[in-house]
């Protein structure tokens, strides 16, 4: 077979990844040569390929669920917001600019033909490329020059399945308004419908089903159950507010991790592997009485080291992180979080304040060069039974160690090269990731639990057991509750056959706008003036135009 789809959601965390994930998954089982690619992904969360490319992480685990490797043609365009609004623009895994909310919006227009380039490469090597959209295609105000959603679809010519949270409420809304915000063109890609996170009686769904598809002309392809625990790599810090389920500890006390939530938290999935150990309990937490109270306590990575820093010290987090290092309990700083336990930051790159003195709880310095360092480092964890460790980096900032003992040897060094720092119980390291490595997580906590005399063990299972058997439990999820024949048509087949369209709002460009927004102009009266009736919000009913939202000739 051969073609490609787009999955768009009604809003962000719909479910598009975790569709996305699952389609791949289960044609990479059927023997199907898959690929996912994400067009435009705005994410804190983000990977190192092998080929040293940033690209989202979200798309790093659904190579994973396609069963191939990550690259940067998988996600051509990665946007990092930082402090004082502003986004870097990662352009094929490297850093390409800095912009704003708006420049961006001017920019996207050279941006297309590297997405279009980007994507073609993948039809050419792949049988299959599922395509995850960004948060909604009815972001009305954002529609010119999208790369990401409609406009993606049009110029590559894709079916579109639109995916809704019926577990938030208002589905049917959801599905209808989003449909009905698009223009024609743009709806005749709409395929059909899925349900995400259903649970209930499938027969007290079904007259909702039936009625919307009636309205619109388009199938619902299938409804997927609510499935607890079920977590793929979170794309934003919404991925913070899902419950974290507590596996039964093997010994009679919970390992209590608190990880301080700063306002520009990056990679926070580095913990997802200390929620697979049994008896680990993890918060994302701002309060420093849960800090100071916690076994372990992480400050984590940060796409704005500086900002956070400073929003750290007005929370009193200093003061409990400098409480925790005098009474000796273990702390951990990854990456920005790491530079923030130094002596002092230089930073003229992300934030430009220049020098900023740390929280002194380790002897390091950091400099901000203007080169970003991606790559993937492994090495041996010293203290720690020389367990491997590997991980990956992405930053900005060098850290020159002072004093202290080295976390990790590098291997294959020429020069012995060391990396990250310990002094006491507080240890810092660049490298993300390296909780994933069993052998160095199991060692660590291990230590944590000795430090704080708990009775506590660690797990038999391997990290990377536990995420093929979630990918699985995805691809599960789909082959057994979407119509797959139905699927696979719209793949193969391109954009569907719909004549049907659904009437939405009407706008009328107008002239000497400073944003030059499309904006919805009140219809004239008999006297000239505007009807004092008019309202913006009437929404047109099939078969009834006197619901129209009508706009001046």
């Amino acid at each position: 077979m051969k073609g490609a789809l787009l999955v768009a959601g009604t809003h962000s965390d719909a479910g598009k990844s975790v569709l996305v994930a699952g389609i791949c998954r289960w044609l990479a089982r059927e023997g199907v040569k898959v690929a996912p690619f994400k067009a435009q992904n705005m994410a804190l969360n983000s990977f190192v390929t092998r080929e040293g490319a940033e690209i989202g992480r979200a798309q790093a685990a659904q190579s994973l669920a396609a069963r191939v490797e990550p690259e940067a043609a998988m996600n051509p365009v990665l946007l990092k917001p930082s402090a004082e609004k502003r986004t870097q623009v990662i352009l094929r895994g490297k850093p390409f600019a800095t912009a704003s909310a708006r420049s961006y919006q001017g920019m996207k227009g050279e941006l297309l033909p590297v997405v279009m380039e980007s994507f073609d490469d993948l039809r050419r090597r792949f049988e299959v490329v599922v395509c995850e959209g960004a948060g909604s295609p009815a972001e009305i105000n954002l529609r010119k020059d999208d790369i990401a959603n409609m406009g993606l679809a049009r110029a590559a010519k894709l079916p579109v399945v639109v995916v809704g949270d019926i577990d938030r409420g208002g589905l049917f809304a959801s599905l209808y308004g989003t449909l009905a915000l698009l223009d024609n063109e743009d709806q005749a890609l709409v395929g059909g419908f899925i349900v995400n996170k259903f649970r209930g009686d499938k027969a007290v769904l079904a007259p909702g089903l039936e009625t919307l598809s009636e309205l619109t002309g388009r199938p619902f392809l299938g409804t997927l159950p609510y499935v607890r625990g079920l977590w793929l790599d979170g794309e934003d810090s919404l991925a913070l507010d899902a419950p974290r389920d507590l596996s039964p500890p093997r010994g009679r006390n919970v390992l209590r991790v608190a990880v301080v939530c700063v306002p520009r938290i990056s990679n926070f999935t580095d913990f997802d592997a200390l929620s697979h150990e049994p008896g680990v309990a993890v918060s994302f937490t701002e309060s420093s009485q849960e800090v100071l109270a916690s076994d372990l306590a992480i400050v984590p990575g940060t796409k704005a080291t500086v900002f956070d820093l400073a929003w750290l010290r007005t929370r009193g987090l200093d003061g409990a992180l400098a409480e925790r290092a005098r009474r000796g309990l273990p702390t951990l700083g990854i990456c920005g979080g790491y530079q923030m336990l130094g002596r002092r930051i230089r930073d003229g790159v992300e934030s430009g304040e220049g020098e900023v003195l740390g929280l002194d709880l380790l002897p390091t310095e950091t400099v901000f060069g203007e080169e970003k360092l991606l790559a993937r480092p492994e090495g041996r964890a010293l203290g720690f039974w020389n367990v491997e460790v590997s991980g990956y980096e992405i930053r900005h900032g060098r850290v020159h160690r002072s004093g202290g003992e080295p976390l990790f040897a590098i291997n294959d060094s020429q020069n012995g090269d060391t990396e990250g720092c310990r002094v006491g119980a507080v240890l810092g390291t660049s490298w993300h990731g390296v909780l994933e490595s069993d052998g160095f997580r199991r060692a660590f906590l291990r230590w944590v639990a000795e430090e704080r005399g708990l009775d506590w063990m660690a797990g038999d299972m391997t990290f990377a057991s536990r995420r093929e058997a979630q990918l699985d439990t995805l691809g599960d999820l789909v082959a057994e509750n979407v119509d797959r024949e139905a699927l696979l048509r719209l793949i193969e087949d391109g954009p569907p056959s719909i004549s049907r369209q659904v009437s939405g709002i009407t706008c009328q460009q107008t002239a000497g706008t400073a944003d030059d927004t499309p904006r919805a102009k009140a219809p004239a009266s008999a006297n000239g003036k505007g009807d004092p009736n008019f309202s913006p919000a009437r929404f047109a009913v099939p078969g009834d135009d006197e619901q129209k939202l009508r706009a001046d000739d």
